[in-house]
């Protein structure tokens, strides 16, 4: 059984996902699709379409479904590592987007993101202390 903190770890990060991922498809949209690297090979427009969709069903999953926690915190940890190359395209190529519009701060943004990829395998429960029973 999940702790308390675990619990509400999933719960926040699946109702950030939905809510990132509905904004990819609505009313931040274009500050999404300037955030996709010239060099990836997909449309802009489809790659944050794309993307928002694999948020919300992810995070709505995470939240609806506790029993494949384990599953989705380990999909989530790898959707975050897979779009972590944009995130080093942003700072890289100096992209101003959704307030990050200095390099300090473009580079600050990246050592988050093994913060999330740590926040999804703990409440996916990948992450906890051995026991005498284990």
């Amino acid at each position: 059984m999940a702790s308390p903190a675990r619990t509400i770890a999933r719960l926040t990060l699946g109702a950030a996902m939905v809510g990132a991922g509905v904004l990819h498809l609505t009313a931040q949209r274009a500050e999404f699709q300037a955030q996709v690297p010239d060099w990836f090979p997909l449309d802009d427009d489809f790659t944050v379409l794309a993307s928002g969709a694999v948020e919300i069903a992810l995070g709505a999953t995470f939240i609806a479904v506790p029993q494949k926690k384990r599953l989705i915190g380990g999909l989530l940890a790898a959707f975050f590592v897979i779009i972590f190359p944009g995130n080093i395209a942003q700072y890289v190529e100096g992209t101003d987007a959704f307030g990050l519009d200095t390099d300090r701060k473009r580079l600050v943004r990246l050592f988050f993101q093994p913060v999330l990829v740590l926040w999804a395998l703990w409440g996916g429960g990948w992450l906890r202390r051995r026991t005498a029973r284990d």
